[in-house]
């Protein structure tokens, strides 16, 4: 069997020229060398795998060729490579400083390379700087590092420095494709391309990587090959999930996340590869951007195509998503939930516009129109927006409500389930011809009774949520544009007591918490609006919940369709509660002032 040699040393550059990716140094060199303006110390640094050390070894051959040596000369006697990780004591460095002393016999410079240069001692580097700065003319000094801030500033300013920088994915799959082509394998693009990926900069790393899956899938180099043999989650997963985030299909989401974790891939790894993809998908949404996609022509037409069906808000909402799941991943004591609950609120976000943000202190007008009782009964307001007379029959509202209640997904609470067995008798009642007084209770107010089975809907099924939302649609946004409704005069005294009488209504009804509410302040009157104000937010969202129903009951007792609520929170507004006996006697007096005349005239003490 013939000895097998790796591709980083068989392909590893003799010149300049054949230096991937490392344009600007190597013309530096070459240059320097041309010009006679080569420095007697030079510090490569950079990350591994870059070129370091090919490019000392490079320059270490030029420097001594004239023109006479011999062909494959390669001045093995005038290159001296110290490995400064194992011969890091003062003692080497004073042996290296005694051989510096004795000149070259063949050629004209003597090159030492001091790899790792950063491991020195102290001591190792103090002795190496009077050597380092002044050497014999005939001495180069390379020093090559990965970590240059590790390097003292005396050796630092002594040296001149090239920085090497990683490699592009673009160069090394460029040299890949090269090196394929010299072992007559058949590659695919896009197999490269992961490879060159997975190196992270480093050619040296890709092509190990290379042999490895050659040695993998042999002459022909498939993508699904590299993925499978490096366990790279491959990129079509992440379009899948794109896809189904984008029809908010929860279940098939969660379900491919765990197909991703039974083939052994992280959950860190798969969001941080997500959140990728959407800065990805964000790129190709301008063309001045779509340059910093470092992906293959193939690929890179997908993301185009899918960039086209997601709007910008989307992705960069589900960018900060998933970068605040990456975030918190390591410090979860529940990973797979963290990953999941972000994947649903990924899918969340094209509900019905539902990250849309609201002002909260903006006053929500209710159409009058949304109050018709009697002449829309025959009607039904469709999903489009228009009204479509005499097509369905008046009890369908209903049935189609009704229906959402048995929902198999849904969880609803015990008194909803009561609500809900009593609206499905009334419907029953409304099919049977015989019985006509509950169809007429149920054909009263249909978009009322819609929007009550739209509160019974539970919150916590994702699939309600959007029921929910279709409802609430069809009730607002899609209401009749009738002018005819009275908007007769009023006064406050009227108010007042239609406001009673609802809070009576909801008193009868066993709803306390609302009546405290209703009843904790005074309603002012202004025009057709009314102002509440109570002091604090969460007293506010109880009162609007009731909104559309109180409006109602106030709109048809005083016969004006223009009444409205303004409801707003003041939290400076405090109540103050006596708790000293001085306070108490206060509290008292400024109920009746004839107390402390009491007090006074029986000389009594607080």
């Amino acid at each position: 069997m013939e000895h097998f040699i790796v591709s980083a040393r068989k392909y590893r550059p003799a010149i300049f020229k054949d230096v991937v990716g490392q344009q600007a140094i190597t013309n530096t060199l070459e240059n320097a060398i041309e010009n006679n303006h080569l420095a007697q110390a030079l510090l490569f640094t950079g990350p591994r795998g870059v070129g370091k050390t090919t490019c000392a070894r490079i320059l270490a051959k030029k420097i001594n060729q004239d023109g006479t040596e011999k062909e494959g000369e390669d001045f093995a006697f005038n290159i001296f490579e110290l490995d400064a990780a194992s011969n890091n004591s003062v003692d080497d460095i004073r042996n290296l400083i005694d051989q510096v002393r004795i000149p070259p016999q063949v050629g004209k410079y003597k090159v030492y390379i001091i790899d790792e240069v950063h491991m020195l001692s102290s001591s190792a580097f103090n002795a190496f700087l009077k050597t380092l700065e002044e050497p014999p003319k005939h001495a180069i000094f390379i020093l090559a590092t990965t970590e240059k801030h590790k390097i003292i500033p005396t050796i630092l300013s002594r040296c001149q420095i090239f920085d090497f920088r990683r490699i592009g994915v673009k160069d090394i799959k460029e040299h890949l494709a090269d090196v394929a082509k010299s072992e007559n394998i058949d590659a695919e693009d896009d197999a490269l391309h992961i490879i060159a990926q997975k190196a992270d900069g480093a050619l040296r790393d890709a092509l190990s990587i290379f042999d490895r899956v050659v040695s993998f899938a042999g002459k022909n180099l498939t993508r699904e090959a590299v993925t499978e043999n490096l366990n790279v989650l491959d990129y079509t997963w992440y379009f899948q999930i794109t896809d189904l985030l984008l029809e908010c299909n929860i279940p098939q989401v969660l379900v491919s996340y765990n197909e991703i974790l039974s083939k052994g891939f992280d959950g860190h790894h798969f969001i941080m590869g997500l959140a990728s993809h959407f800065r990805d998908l964000l790129v190709c949404k301008n063309q001045e951007t779509i340059a910093l996609l470092e992906v293959g022509e193939q690929v890179k037409t997908m993301y185009f195509e899918q960039s086209q069906k997601t709007s910008s808000q989307f992705l960069i909402d589900a960018i900060e998503l998933a970068n605040a799941c990456d975030l918190k991943y390591k410090n979860s004591q529940n990973q797979r939930l963290l990953v999941e609950l972000c994947l649903m609120q990924l899918a969340s976000l094209n509900f019905q516009g539902e990250k849309k943000k609201s002002n909260s202190h903006e006053r929500f007008i209710i159409p009058p129109s949304y109050f018709r009782s009697e002449e829309y009964t025959s009607k039904k307001i469709t999903s489009a927006g228009s009204v479509v007379p005499n097509q369905i029959p008046k009890t369908e509202v209903a049935k189609q409500n009704a229906e959402i209640l048995r929902e198999p997904s849904e969880e609803i609470s015990s008194k909803n389930n009561s609500e809900s067995r009593d609206f499905s008798e009334n419907k029953a009642a409304s099919n049977d011809n015989s019985i006509e007084a509950p169809t007429e209770k149920v054909n009263e107010r249909p978009q009322l009774l819609a929007e009550r089975n739209a509160k019974k809907v539970s919150a916590l099924s994702l699939k309600s949520i959007q029921k929910k939302q279709e409802i609430k649609q069809e009730l607002v946004a899609n209401q009749p544009t009738e002018d005819n409704l009275p908007v007769n005069d009023f006064s406050e005294d009227e108010m007042q007591v239609a406001w009673q009488e609802y809070a009576n209504t909801v008193e009868s009804d066993g709803k306390f918490n609302l009546l405290s509410h209703l009843t904790m302040g005074v309603p002012r009157l202004e025009g057709t609006i009314i102002h509440l104000e109570f002091p604090n937010q969460t007293i506010k969202v109880e009162v609007e919940r009731a909104k559309y129903e109180l409006l109602g009951f106030l709109r048809e007792k005083l016969q004006n369709y223009e009444i409205d609520l303004d409801i707003t929170v003041n939290e400076a507004v405090e109540k103050k509660y006596a708790y000293t006996p001085r306070e108490k006697f206060e509290k008292l007096k400024e109920k009746n002032p004839l107390i402390d005349r009491l007090r006074q005239e029986f000389d009594l003490d607080i």
